[in-house]
């Protein structure tokens, strides 16, 4: 027996070591990120294994996107013009006050092809009630098709009264498609929209559990929220599907959050964004329709560009925009977060800025939706205050919205936390809008929770207590694994 002890012993140390090695040389994490996880196989090697199977693996792009497949869907032709033009001088500037957006308009176009359009009537929500409203008086419009995709579908009130509302509308003859992340998504099923799906609905889940909460790709989870109505309306931002958004959990309170109805051309990169999407999960792919990318007669005159990123990225886009966001920035950057987990670059980013006279000021909740995350957040927040940062800590109930506004001329609304997660493991869409007349809606919106929020300052953070310094310092330490 003990024979036998020894070599599992020596089994488990190999098999270890080989997973070590694969971690440093192979999947080339971020070194904080790698660290973490050595530590984790080296104290506890059994369940570290497992964790890692089922958290820590990467996943190559080429398994989820064909990414041929975004020329097929349409919008190529458009951008390679709109690069052309940018490099010969012949951009549009919008109206965005003193700060110069031309630098992320090049980037975003020529690095990250985001179609940049400027003929859009964009709504901002920041009441869930409202949000819904909207959309459903929008889905009862529907005459040809709607695409709908979440992160959290619950079978509550609100998810209830959405999948009826999406059975009226195929019973008129709609099309709809219904894409749902399998991981935030477990409170529904195929069951839950049975009628939908036997009325003609197609419904469908991201990276779906073969056995439920396990699945190798849990650790990568689409946190998009995208509806397409007709190909000309759009909706994006923060709420999900579910009572919570609507402020009717007593956990939570109120919620609050941003979201976008956007009429205009930059509803194609919504589009084009839900397909490829939806082709990742399906062996009949959708190809180009011209009723996927109709003409859109707008009023609007925002300029808006469609920012994702997701594991499956060559780069951390939606970082990589926070951080020319915050580089441009040479007056004030206004930041709402649930969850501010940073890596290296984006703190060190908003400590430079605020050391150059950068008025930084951050909203982030007063209460956990998950504990660890909280206290992370907690500690990296508060680190900032040494350097001249207000943060305030919003009493009204939550704070979800994930908002960046800078210099009052260019705003970010969008999916994206600012943590690691949000940039190198989840699906995340947010969109960029260029205008100083809705950069201050937005700015005003933010200036009004400063009203139902509270200061934390330095004295109250050195005051708190011996057990709250335990969580942060063990947040901290897991922090890259969050």
């Amino acid at each position: 027996m003990k024979f036998l002890y020894d070599n599992l012993f020596v089994i488990i140390f190999i098999a270890n070591m080989l997973l070590s090695l694969i971690i440093v040389f192979r999947e080339r994490k971020q070194t904080a990120q790698t660290w973490a996880w050595l530590l984790v196989l080296m104290f506890i090697p059994v369940l570290g294994f497992i964790l890692y199977v089922f958290l820590g693996r990467g996943i190559s792009k080429d398994k989820i996107f064909d990414m041929k497949m975004q020329a097929k869907i349409g919008m190529n032709a458009e951008i390679e013009s709109e690069k052309q033009a940018l490099l010969r001088g012949l951009f549009p500037h919008p109206p965005t006050g003193e700060v110069d957006s031309k630098q992320l308009i090049y980037m975003l176009t020529l690095f990250e092809s985001s179609l940049y359009t400027t003929n859009n009537e964009v709504r901002l929500y920041t009441d869930g009630r409202e949000k819904f409203d909207g959309l459903i008086d929008d889905i009862r419009q529907a005459k040809d098709h709607i695409h709908m995709e979440y992160y959290i579908y619950r079978g509550d009130t609100l998810g209830k009264e959405i999948r009826q509302e999406l059975i009226n509308a195929v019973k008129r003859g709609v099309k709809v498609r219904l894409l749902l992340d399998a991981w935030g998504s477990t409170q529904v099923n195929m069951k839950f929209f049975e009628e939908l799906k036997k009325m003609g609905g197609e419904i469908a889940f991201f990276f779906p559990l073969f056995v439920p909460y396990l699945n190798p790709r849990i650790n990568y989870r689409n946190h998009r929220k995208i509806v397409v109505i007709d190909g000309k309306i759009g909706y994006t931002g923060g709420f999900n599907v579910g009572n919570e958004y609507l402020g009717e959990v007593e956990k939570f309170g109120y919620w609050r959050d941003n979201h976008l109805r956007i009429h205009g051309e930059a509803v194609y990169s919504l589009q084009n964004r839900f397909l490829m999407d939806w082709n990742s999960q399906h062996r009949e792919e959708l190809s180009y329709d011209d009723a996927y990318f109709p003409p859109i007669q707008s009023d609007g005159k925002y300029a808006v560009q469609v920012v994702t990123s997701g594991p499956d990225s060559e780069h951390e886009q939606i970082k990589m925009t926070y951080l020319k966001m915050i580089s441009i920035a040479k007056k004030e950057i206004l930041i709402q977060t649930p969850y501010y987990i940073p890596d290296a670059s984006i703190h060190e980013a908003l400590k430079l800025a605020l050391l150059s006279g950068v008025k930084v000021r951050m909203q982030i909740p007063n209460k956990p939706d998950h504990m660890l995350v909280y206290w992370a957040t907690y500690s990296f927040s508060a680190e900032l205050l040494e350097y001249g940062a207000i943060i305030e800590t919003y009493e009204h109930g939550f704070i979800h919205a994930k908002t960046m506004i800078i210099d009052g001329g260019i705003v970010s609304v969008g999916s994206a936390n600012i943590d690691v997660r949000s940039f190198r493991l989840d699906f995340e869409v947010n969109t960029i809008l260029y205008d100083q007349k809705f950069s201050e809606e937005v700015r005003n919106a933010f200036y009004e929770d400063s009203k139902l929020s509270k200061l934390l300052t330095e004295e109250i953070y050195r005051d708190r207590g011996l057990f709250i310094k335990l969580k942060e310092g063990l947040a901290r330490l897991i922090s890259p694994l969050l």
